[in-house]
């Protein structure tokens, strides 16, 4: 689905490189993917919203918060490489580390979805465990009263 909504960008984008591949890069590729960035966050946000008729909450706030600080991150980062470290060029080792980060990201946030689900199946455990408790002290009883009788 995001590729089939991105195509049209991402096809103009490799129009303009293929076309401009000796000189300097258009501004077409750059254009594109903004607006279409811009447009995802407004018009597409904003429908989501108004689709929705009651309140809605974040269930899992530790994958949402490292997503949010990544996504922080990563324009800082953006900038850092485009304006300060060398403007208008990206070198291979920032291209390398933009990729890295984006690995670490996902490690992140499966690790934290880990985390979240590690501790929601300890605190199953631990109600099973005293299920299991309760059931061995009936049995335990019923053993008894079987004896007695």
């Amino acid at each position: 689905m995001a590729l089939g909504s991105s195509a049209p960008e991402i096809l103009l984008s490799v129009y303009e490189t293929v076309i401009s591949i000796d000189t300097v890069p258009g501004e077409l590729g750059p254009s594109t993917i903004v607006g279409s960035a811009a447009f995802n966050l407004l018009i597409i946000s904003a429908v989501s919203v108004m689709a929705v008729d009651n309140v809605k909450k974040i269930d899992d706030m530790g994958v949402f918060v490292v997503t949010s600080i990544a996504s922080l991150f990563a324009y800082i980062w953006l900038y850092i490489v485009l304006k300060v470290w060398t403007p208008g060029f990206v070198s291979v080792i920032e291209a390398l580390l933009t990729l890295f980060y984006f690995f670490l990201l996902v490690g992140c946030s499966y690790a934290a979805d880990r985390c979240r689900n590690a501790g929601l199946e300890k605190a199953k455990s631990e109600e099973e465990k005293i299920e299991l408790e309760k059931e061995k002290l009936r049995l335990v009883a019923k053993s008894y009263l079987r004896k007695m009788a």
